[in-house]
C-alpha cells in the first residue's frame, strides 16, 4: 500500500508548512480585527470619558472654541459625549461596528473641521482614525465579534 494514501499527513514538508500558517491566519487575523477595533474605539472613548468628567469644561470648549455648526454648544457637547462613549463600546464588543465606524468616521470629519487651530500632530492622528475606521467599515468587525456571533445564529437551521 502507498504511504501518501495511507496516511495523507505524510504528503511532504510543503503540506506541514502551510497548515501551520493556515492555523496562524485563522488566529491572527480576528486577533488584528480586535486590536483594530480596540485601538480606535479607546481613542474616541477616551475623548469621552474626559468630557463626561470635566463637563464645565466641555461646556466652555464647545461655546467657544469647538465652531460646530448646526447645533447649540450645550447639545454639541451632550451628543458628541455620547457617541465617544457609546460607539467605541460599539466597537471594543464588535455589536453594530461597521454602523459605529461609519458613524464616529462621520464623528471624525466634524472634530477636524469644527475645530481648526488642531495642528498637524493632530490633523495626522484623524488622518489616521479615518483610515482605521474606513478599514472597519469595509472589512467588518471579524469573528471575534458580537455581529459574527448573531450571524452565526441566524444561519443555524431551526
Amino acid at each position: 500500500m502507498n504511504k501518501l494514501i495511507s496516511n495523507p499527513a505524510q504528503a511532504g514538508p510543503g503540506k506541514a508548512a502551510n497548515t501551520f500558517f493556515q492555523r496562524l491566519r485563522r488566529v491572527l487575523t480576528p486577533l488584528a480585527d480586535l486590536v483594530l477595533r480596540a485601538w480606535v474605539g479607546y481613542a474616541f472613548w477616551i475623548a469621552g470619558w474626559l468630557k463626561l468628567n470635566s463637563w464645565d469644561s466641555t461646556l466652555y470648549l464647545f461655546q467657544f472654541e469647538y465652531a460646530v455648526p448646526l447645533l447649540p454648544s450645550p447639545a454639541a457637547a451632550a451628543l458628541a459625549t455620547a457617541v465617544e462613549l457609546l460607539a467605541p463600546l460599539c466597537l471594543f464588543l464588535g455589536l453594530y461596528a461597521r454602523s459605529a465606524a461609519a458613524l464616529l468616521f462621520g464623528f471624525n470629519i466634524v472634530a477636524v473641521v469644527s475645530y481648526p487651530e488642531l495642528g498637524a500632530a493632530g490633523l495626522e492622528q484623524h488622518r489616521t482614525w479615518g483610515l482605521l475606521l474606513l478599514a472597519l467599515m469595509a472589512h467588518g468587525p471579524g469573528r471575534w465579534s458580537v455581529d459574527a456571533w448573531l450571524a452565526q445564529l441566524r444561519r443555524r437551521p431551526d
